[in-house]
């Protein structure tokens, strides 16, 4: 795992950008495509800024959407689905974008539908963060290490739904739905390589957790040390609590 701290969120954010222009690119130059896995939340707002912002033919990427609340209108201001045609497709108009329908009537069929998408071809870049609860997108403690569908149906915690209230998507802890589709923790390290992204003091712990303790699925992200290509992005907030900083 690489490790990249920087003093502001708009320098993390726009070293994350290069890099991930780079990789895109270098997928569009290989392949004339490239398949890209979008995060959501608060802690893309600066990356994703600086991204839509890189010299890249949108035109020849597709995307694959992380994980969405069930049964939350897309109008709904948490909608991730929102969150992603208002920052990334009304932006720079890829060439697919594979949203989670929440509202399936079906949430199992939906993800059997989203499996078959994401399996036909390789992920150049998966997107992602980390969680205060150290979650891999919505893949709570203890996460499910284990299963080989690439799209799951979770339940999420307590400590995943008030961060949704801490970070003003939700009034209170009982407006967030309890139940989420995620792609599951096999199906994002099955990315080529995987830009980390994880700025403020809050996600701390989270991160020292990540890095510092053995692979354990309490701490869903520290799976990450397993894969050959990630980077992390941090700033001096979310660095603070690691044992070697550089």
């Amino acid at each position: 795992m690489q490790i990249n701290i920087f003093t502001t969120k708009a320098e993390l954010g726009q070293a994350a950008a290069r890099d991930a222009a780079v990789i895109i690119n270098h997928a569009i130059a290989e392949r004339n495509s490239a398949y890209v896995i979008a995060a959501t939340g608060t802690s893309q707002f600066e990356f994703l800024d600086a991204l839509m912002l890189e010299p890249i033919d949108w035109r020849k990427v597709t995307f694959f959407h992380l994980d969405e609340y069930a049964d939350l209108p897309e109008s709904h201001a948490a909608s991730f689905r929102r969150y992603l045609r208002e920052r990334i497709v009304s932006r720079v108009h890829p060439r697919a974008f594979h949203f989670i329908d929440g509202e399936a009537d079906d949430v199992y069929d939906e993800c059997r539908r989203l499996g078959q998408l994401i399996t036909q071809q390789a992920v150049d870049v998966a997107f992602v963060g980390i969680g205060e609860n150290g979650h891999l997108a919505f893949n709570d403690p203890p996460a499910d290490f284990d299963t080989d569908e690439p799209y799951i149906v979770v339940n999420l915690d307590d400590a995943c739904r008030q961060q949704q209230v801490g970070e003003g998507w939700f009034t209170t802890i009982d407006e967030v739905p309890a139940q989420a589709i995620s792609m599951s923790i096999k199906q994002i390290l099955r990315s080529l390589e995987i830009l980390c992204i994880v700025p403020d003091r809050r996600k701390a712990e989270a991160v020292k957790a990540s890095v510092e303790l053995n692979v354990n699925p309490m701490h869903p992200a520290s799976i990450l040390q397993t894969h050959e290509c990630v980077r992390l992005y941090l700033d001096r907030d979310s660095s603070a609590l690691l044992s070697h900083r550089s």
